[in-house]
């Protein structure tokens, strides 16, 4: 391979990508890489057509502001591959904006590996057609997507195994977590996630706020922790810093969130959570609107990624919308902060959890599949 197009529309895409690109260096020591990319990426030698940030946008309002610069980075990237021929292109998860550049890539001759597979068992099954038209491979990194892709017409897709596997490996124990933010082994820890979309913060903190005063109460000596997701200001967090909850930036090395009990909005962080063998209370709000169109489109009946990977029930209680209150959440925390019985359940079906995703590094298996559609 001498060229490969690379493309990364957020952060963790970005984070993705940069250990695909590191894996084909590896392999490909001379192939030159460019593509959409994060500061990740770029470290490992990618060079930019276009910083990743310009096709982040959020809510619908966003999206129709950033329609004629959107529609320009597409442009110039089929103008680049077009020139330039690459061997391959990777695009990393962004369903929305990579489903409809792979199928124009394919018309240039460009064989195309869709790397994080979009949850469209989720919902949005009616989509599979264009997926379907817009990769040549597609790189699942939960373990039971690729059946489901195959009963809907994608043969080449396949487990690769998932990033969150190869993060949580190592990093501090429980006491060692303990250690760094100053509270003995023997108080118990609280991790509260409140997520890291402004929005996200802004329903959650509050809640989050008058849960941790609760508990407070009936564990006095409890210490509680609260990661710090990239970009989020430390000030929107105000109200739990007052509340005595220390900061812990995830890029410290070593980071691994092993607390006692968590609460957390639903996200990879609760999947994380799970291999960490921290038991946590799954929470969600969102707009009336939103929920709405989810229970509406739904196809599955959890939120959380653990849940669903372990058959789709609620191991870890999820507390979404109108169940997401505190008297719910308190209920539901201190059985697990005291480490009663439900606290034992969720660590046993974690140790589950960790025998279905297995130990495979990703970017291996992309790269394998890179090696497949330059032999052909």
């Amino acid at each position: 391979m001498k060229s490969c197009f690379i493309s990364a529309g957020e952060t963790s895409g970005d984070m993705h990508a940069a250990t695909v690109i590191a894996e084909l260096k590896r392999r490909y020591p001379d192939a030159n890489f460019t593509g959409i990319a994060g500061e990740q990426m770029q470290a490992e030698g990618c060079q930019a057509l276009h910083h990743m940030h310009a096709l982040n946008v959020m809510g619908i309002t966003d999206v129709l502001r950033s329609l004629y610069r959107i529609h320009h980075i597409e442009r110039s990237i089929l103008h680049w591959c077009a020139t330039e021929k690459p061997d391959v292109a990777i695009l990393v998860d962004f369903s929305s904006f990579h489903m409809r550049l792979g199928r124009k890539l394919k018309a240039l001759g460009i064989p195309v590996v869709h790397f994080i597979a979009p949850k469209l068992w989720a919902w949005g099954g009616w989509r599979v057609k264009k997926l379907k038209k817009s990769q040549d491979r597609l790189a699942c990194i939960l373990p039971f997507e690729p059946e489901w892709f195959q009963q809907h017409g994608i043969s080449h897709a396949r487990y690769v195994g998932n990033p969150s596997t190869v993060a949580c490996l190592g990093g501090w124990s429980g006491a060692e977590l303990k250690q760094q933010i100053g509270i003995t082994d023997e108080q118990p820890l609280l991790a509260l996630l409140p997520g890291s979309r402004p929005q996200e913060i802004r329903l959650h903190v509050p809640i989050l706020v008058e849960t941790l005063q609760r508990i407070q109460q009936q564990i006095p000596q409890m210490g509680c922790v609260v990661p710090l997701a990239p970009g989020v200001a430390m000030e929107s967090l105000a109200a739990l810093w007052k509340l005595g909850a220390k900061p812990l930036r995830r890029s410290h090395p070593g980071y691994a969130l092993r607390a006692d009990a968590a609460v957390a909005v639903s996200g990879t962080a609760t999947l994380e959570l799970a291999l960490w063998d921290t038991p946590t209370v799954l929470i969600y709000k969102a707009s009336p609107v939103m929920i709405f169109l989810v229970r509406r489109l739904a196809q599955i009946h959890c939120a959380g990624l653990a849940n669903i990977i372990l058959g789709d029930r609620p191991v870890m209680p999820e507390l979404l919308q109108e169940a997401c209150t505190t008297n719910n959440i308190v209920a539901q925390l201190l059985p697990l902060l005291r480490g009663e019985t439900a606290a034992q359940n969720q660590r046993s079906e974690c140790a589950k959890l960790r025998t279905l995703l297995g130990s495979e590094q990703p970017a291996t298996g992309v790269a394998e599949m890179v090696d497949e559609l330059i032999r052909t």
